[in-house]
């Protein structure tokens, strides 16, 4: 299995631009199936959760014509309603779910699966109540769910816990519904009202996406048509909390900054110094930074998926600070990893550690649990005295396009091994 060996401590500098976001990505690639026509994807990233959702359209009938960073899609008929055990690897799987249930009027899949955060442990209830909102039938038996329906209706549902995905697949599921359908307590990210602004393009009738209140007007047909995704803010936060962590300075290109006005209120607060254009944030040589404790929280608040590269960021800042992980209760685990390279971390509770820096860390052989927390073992390792070795790097690959050879560009010594 290939590893990353790391030489940490070198010198970082340069630009390094942002790839498609992810979690647009496996958004729009489940649209597809909505309509029988051929759908264009651009600015579409090379990682493994995308492949994985690509095998899925192929399994269920759909041609693929893939370039460097795009893709073709077209799906006239649609072969199998059943998503196939290849949903075991992948959380956003259950997305599909949505769309194929809208055209084909049933759908039969496995619990999704992913990284040791996504894996069956997480519960699927918030998409099967909302199916049933809409008429369908739930059925679940030796490990799958089958979701049949004569036909959508509208209805309401409101999410008694926030849920992009869920958002996500419901609207997907309501807009071939019959009649109106009103979804609360939604989801606000961007990701969201870009997939709606893309659906309202091909014929669909949403408004309020970006908003707690979604409403779906059903429409008979959905057309398809070019999607360009928006760049991934999250990667844009990760390579942000790098250069503030290893003291580089660096200019991270393609990137949305008034997507991360959470983190960029916090470095203004603990001394990152920094500036923001259009589509550019620059990160300058920040050595005396301030340790500030956060709570993770849905959109706009503090991102889950920068929690990981931020508690890094705590073990380099002065004073103590506490993490309070609100929305996976395993994200933190990681963190005793950390502790294995030198940081000075106290485990709370499965939600909280209190962080104490700052602390030098030293390499060590690691084991990356999940992408996040793999993608903040690589920053500790670029921090680190030593060498710093990363095994199973397939959970960093599956959201981070190339991630060596981007930051070998950057002056890392990093490398990708057999082991």
């Amino acid at each position: 299995m290939p590893k990353f060996v790391i030489n940490g401590q070198r010198p970082l500098a340069g630009e390094i631009s942002v790839r498609g976001a992810k979690n647009a990505a496996l958004k729009i690639l489940p649209a597809a199936l909505l309509s029988a026509e051929p759908i264009t994807i651009k600015n579409l990233p090379r990682i493994q959760d995308v492949d994985l959702s690509i095998k899925l359209l192929e399994e269920l009938g759909a041609e693929v014509d893939r370039g460097q960073d795009s893709a073709t899609i077209r799906i006239e008929t649609i072969t199998d309603s059943r998503i196939s055990a290849t949903a075991n690897k992948l959380r956003a799987s259950v997305v599909f779910t949505g769309p194929l249930l809208a055209r084909m009027r049933e759908v039969r899949f496995p619990h999704p699966g992913g990284c040791v955060i996504g894996a069956g442990t997480r519960p699927i209830d918030l998409f099967l109540e909302g199916f049933a909102a809409l008429g369908a039938e739930v059925e679940e038996a030796d490990g799958y769910y089958s979701i049949r329906a004569d036909k959508l209706s509208g209805g309401e549902y409101f999410f008694t816990t926030i849920s992009v995905t869920g958002t996500e697949t419901l609207m997907m599921a309501a807009v071939l519904a019959e009649g109106k359908t009103i979804l609360k307590n939604c989801a606000l990210e961007p990701e969201i009202a870009a997939l709606a602004a893309y659906l309202n393009s091909q014929g669909a009738k949403i408004s309020g996406a970006g908003t707690a209140t979604i409403v779906i007007d059903g429409v008979k047909r959905i057309s398809a048509g070019e999607f360009t995704i928006m760049p991934d803010r999250i990667e844009a936060g990760t390579f942000a909390i790098m250069a503030a962590a290893t003291k580089a300075e660096l200019t991270i290109r393609d990137c949305d900054p008034s997507h991360l006005e959470a983190l960029l209120s916090i470095f203004s607060k603990i001394g990152v110094k920094f500036s923001a254009g259009k589509d550019y944030l620059t990160i300058r040589k920040s050595p005396d930074i301030s340790s500030y404790s956060v709570k993770t929280h849905e959109y706009p608040g503090f991102p889950t998926d920068l929690q990981s590269p931020y508690t890094v960021l705590m073990t380099q800042a002065r004073g103590s600070a506490i993490i309070h992980e609100t929305i996976y209760d395993r994200r933190l685990l990681f963190t005793d990893m950390l502790a294995q390279m030198g940081a000075d971390i106290i485990m709370c509770d499965p939600h909280r550690v209190v962080v104490n820096g700052p602390s030098k860390l030293y390499g060590r052989k690691l084991t990356s649990p999940d992408l996040r927390a793999g993608i903040a073992m690589i920053i500790a390792g670029l921090t680190a005295e030593g060498k710093t070795e990363i095994d199973n790097i397939y959970q960093i690959d599956r959201g981070y396009e190339r991630i060596d050879e981007r930051l070998r560009s950057l002056g890392a010594d990093i490398t990708r091994q057999d082991d």
